[in-house]
């Protein structure tokens, strides 16, 4: 809370100087004498190294304002001096021959002014690095300090005698507290102020009080009545509860302000009570919000937001646990301020933090077994690997462990701020970890509630992208549970705005931003360019679907080209800072990056030239299909068996492709038959003619031809050759055309031959057993498709007469 609150506080201040810088008429010199002064006592503070830890910030926030006003100073003083530079630039060199008077003149009185002008730009910047200098320095003071402050050992907490002393301090400094409200309640004035300010008192008491006692349980009966009615949550009323659910965390936070307002009312309270109020909200917001988280990951209704693999008695566990861990955590930030304000003696600081810090590491002990034991369930089985969020709460579990150990060894080693600085900061991290998980879900289901989806996995690439924002995001706020103050956030924000200097070239968060909007912009623009030439222009017009496709696709290369290249103009990057990476990337695409480089300019060429566009039927490769997609680097070619082939686009530059639809479909298909010796080859002519002509996907001009193709081996060869309509149907007429000229030739008698063969066995005894050894061979007659398993032996070879020998082989 307070660091939201220290954000909130250096925004809105920001935020003012801003404007009264804006609104400011007259622009005035830094007083140098006051800077000096500074800087004589931050310098006699350092060596010194005496001031308090308060007083070193006071400075440290002398010189940060300082430092802002140099910055300030400097970037005025800069415009004129850019101004003077790009005249003189203007005017150029000396000629060898000299120049005129006038111009030389103007050079002098241009180089005159550029010095004048420079002095206070030099003497600001001096200045500023001066700051810098001072600013860490102190860092560095501070620093060491606090190391040394959690590393000194302390008194021996365990020694009796320091507790008696501590309680009585303890006790002393509430029974202060009360002694000023009392003191306040019987000075007379006070009564008077306080019969005034009744009625408004009244008013903030009872809104406390109805909070405080009934805001819990409206919202418990409000998320029981939502999880109640419905067996299964949707996307929509899971996010509902959830946002619902943080009521338990706001009401009573009201509740804590509303009691606060009522007291300040009053105007009872003291010195003592002040500093009290003002770390009450932050005790509160710890307090609710580890409940709330506890009740969020240790769910005890019976369809859990968060699902967890553990019983129902180690939830209640983990619940009381994260509880408990809550009311230490704001018990620390109380003892903090008040040990800071009365100034607790040694042994009193270390007794109360000693406590503090072992009740602390026992129930953050006792949170990491209950995760470790839920991180060791999500695996489907012990040889599977962890998802990423499931190593994650591995990981945080089995450290919660590890540093509850540490933070007791080191309370009972008498270095009790150390231990408790190592605990309540993990603490603090390790539920701004459980925080960013559960916001991570309910990002999730926002996403799936926005795309109607109710599924399990409802997770996208926009949940994902939106959570890691949410994690760069809550960067900040993890160094401050570590101790970090927020001007170190602010100094380092300062740092990281001004950007990596690559040379002459800077790349801020600002220009990185707006480099990515422009771009996102730019492209947004070029597919609607590209959606309306594709739908609303290129189908009016005289183009083929191949040409229509690369008018669109070079529309969006020059698109995405313009696009990056005014989202560099515009984000005040200059091409000529990077022409040193650029011929670096050349050299490189030279070398390692050639066929991709190759496949490019193919594309390009494809494009241009069309000699493949999309829908032509090629052949490339021994690869038939249909062109579907000309990407930048390759072709993808649909086959017939609806197989995708991605041919890359060098080969169909430099490659033999085979375009049957270039142009237009007319092609040309052949179908051979055979007839057997004998038949009329003029009538089988006529008839191969007529149905030919009769196929109605045959061009008549330029007609079907019947060719005589020769005397084959087994039959007289014939062909019909025709021009096709469309070439897309080649198969479909060639089988339309086998079918006729089988029906055509059954009803005229014309006989399709087939190949016959003689087949002689040598030995055939040896196939009928051995009665039959010195029968004389019969070579039988078999069909060509016969398959016969008998071979030859050497000695049948040399016997060309076929006889079998006298022990009969």
């Amino acid at each position: 809370m307070r660091a939201f609150a220290q954000i909130f506080v250096v925004a809105i201040t920001c935020l003012i100087v801003g404007v009264s810088s804006v609104w400011a008429q007259d622009v005035q010199e830094p007083d140098y004498g006051a800077w000096r002064h500074v800087v004589d006592r931050a310098t006699e503070a350092i060596d010194n190294d005496r001031a308090s830890e308060a007083a070193m910030d006071s400075l440290r926030g002398q010189l940060s304002g300082w430092r802002a006003t140099f910055s300030d100073e400097s970037s005025r003083s800069r415009i004129s001096v850019t101004t003077l530079e790009a005249q003189l630039n203007r005017l150029g060199s000396v000629p060898e021959g000299g120049e005129a008077e006038d111009v030389a003149e103007e050079r002098r009185q241009l180089q005159l002014q550029l010095s004048e002008a420079q002095a206070p730009v030099r003497r600001a910047e001096l200045a500023q690095t001066e700051a810098d200098e001072l600013i860490r320095s102190i860092d560095i003071l501070l620093r060491n300090r606090q190391a040394q402050l959690l590393l000194e050992p302390g008194p021996f907490p365990l020694t009796p005698g320091l507790w008696w002393p501590a309680l009585k301090q303890i006790n002393e400094t509430f029974r202060l507290v009360a002694l000023e409200f009392q003191t306040g309640w019987i000075h007379e004035k006070q009564r008077n102020e306080l019969r005034k300010s009744l009625p408004t008192m009244l008013f903030y008491l009872v809104i406390s009080v109805a909070l405080l006692t009934q805001g819990m349980r409206w919202t418990d009966r409000v998320l029981n009545h939502m999880t109640r009615r419905d067996a299964e949550l949707s996307a929509i009323r899971w996010v509902m509860v959830f946002v619902l659910s943080y009521g338990q965390v706001i009401l009573p936070m009201l509740g804590v302000f509303a009691f606060s307002k009522a007291v300040y009312a009053t105007d009872l309270p003291g010195l003592r009570g002040d500093v009290m109020l003002s770390v009450l909200p932050l005790m509160t917001f710890e307090l609710l919000t580890a409940r709330w988280l506890g009740e969020r990951i240790f769910s005890r209704h019976p369809r859990p937001l968060l699902t967890i693999n553990l019983t129902s008695v180690e939830k209640r566990q983990g619940r009381h646990a994260s509880t408990i861990l809550g009311a230490i955590l704001a018990f620390s930030s109380l003892f903090v301020e008040l040990a800071r304000y009365e100034n607790w003696d040694v042994g009193t600081e270390a007794v109360v933090f000693f406590v503090l810090s072992v009740v602390a590491a026992l129930f953050l002990a006792r949170l990491g077994h209950l995760i470790t034991r839920h991180a060791r369930t999500m695996r489907i089985d012990d040889e599977a690997p962890r998802t990423a969020v499931g190593q994650l709460i591995f990981l945080m579990g089995r450290y919660m462990m590890f540093v509850s150990l540490i933070a007791v060894v080191l309370s009972f080693a008498g270095l009790t701020r150390g231990a408790s600085y190592l605990v309540f900061s993990s603490t603090r991290s390790m539920f701004l970890v459980a925080f960013l998980l559960v916001m991570q879900r309910l990002i999730q289901k926002i996403f799936a509630a926005l795309a109607g989806k109710n599924e399990e996995d409802d997770s996208s690439l926009a949940s994902v992208v939106v959570g890691i924002a949410l994690i760069v995001l809550a960067l900040p706020v993890f160094a401050l549970c570590w101790g970090a103050q927020i001007t170190h956030l602010h100094q380092a924000w300062q740092g990281i705005s001004k950007g990596l200097t690559f040379g002459d070239l800077v790349l801020s968060p600002e220009t990185v931003f707006l480099l990515i909007v422009v771009y996102a912009f730019g492209h947004a623009i070029t597919r609607l360019v590209q959606a309306f030439l594709r739908d609303n222009i290129l189908p009016k017009t005289s183009l083929d679907v191949g040409g229509q496709n690369a008018m669109v696709s070079g529309a969006g290369y020059v698109g995405i080209f313009l696009a990056a290249l005014v989202a560099l103009t515009v984000a005040g990057i200059n091409l000529s800072n990077i022409a040193l990476f650029a011929g670096a990337l050349s050299v490189g695409i030279g070398f390692g990056l050639q066929n991709i480089v190759s496949n490019f300019v193919s594309g390009i060429i494809l494009l241009v030239e069309r000699p493949v566009s999309e829908g032509d039927w090629i052949e490339v490769g021994g690869q038939m299909g249909y062109v579907r997609d000309i990407s930048v680097r390759s072709t993808r070619i649909e086959t017939f068996d609806r197989t995708d082939v991605v041919v890359p686009n060098s080969d169909l530059v430099s490659g033999t492709v085979t375009n049957y639809t270039r142009g237009n479909t007319v092609g040309r298909v052949i179908v051979p038959v055979g007839v057997a010796y004998g038949t009329d080859t003029r009538w089988v002519e006529g008839i191969l003619m007529d149905i030919a002509q009769s196929h109605p996907m045959v061009l008549a001009n330029p007609g079907p031809s019947v060719v005589f193709q020769g005397f084959g081996a087994d039959s007289l060869d014939f062909e019909i050759r025709a021009i096709l309509r469309d070439v897309n149907w080649m198969l479909t007429v060639k089988s339309d055309l086998n079918h006729e000229i089988a029906r055509r030739f059954v009803e005229e008698g014309i006989e399709i031959p087939f190949a016959q063969r003689d087949v002689w066995l040598r030995n055939p005894e040896t196939l009928r057993g051995e009665e039959a050894k010195n029968a004389m061979p019969v070579p039988p007659v078999m069909s060509a498709t016969s398959v016969v398993s008998a071979a030859p032996t050497p000695p049948d070879l040399d016997d060309m007469d076929g006889e079998a020998d006298g022990d009969g082989r």
